[in-house]
């Protein structure tokens, strides 16, 4: 494939990336090494790790690496409902942010299906 930049969920992946950095910046400077650290890993992992995959050789290595960003995608709804939890970002502030997700975890899905493997 090795035209990842025109896949419309990477695009929307880094996009995702973008709007979680500029979330966590507002999150308590305490949670540095923290939370922070582990939900900005998360974003960006999901439009690397469709990126790395797009650039592999098969449509299964392919395909394992959708699954590794759909992995990522789900840690980092976890992490971040647990900052909605503990009030660092507000509820308006996640559900914007699970919806996008919800829309790149069902595009990968369908990636995923049309890879025939």
């Amino acid at each position: 494939m090795n035209r990842y930049k025109e896949l419309l969920v990477w695009q929307k992946a880094i996009d995702l990336a973008v709007e979680v950095y500029q979330i966590t910046e507002k999150l308590p400077k305490e949670e540095r090494y923290g939370l922070i650290s582990q939900i900005n890993r998360s974003a960006v992992s999901i439009p690397s790790n469709i990126a790395e995959g797009a650039g592999r050789n098969t449509n299964k290595e392919f395909n394992n690496f959708l699954g590794i960003a759909q992995g990522s995608s789900f840690e980092l709804d976890t992490q971040l409902i647990i900052s909605n939890r503990l009030n660092f970002i507000s509820n308006d502030e996640y559900q914007k942010i699970e919806l996008q997700l919800e829309y790149i975890q069902n595009m990968v899905a369908k990636l995923k299906k049309s890879l025939n493997v």
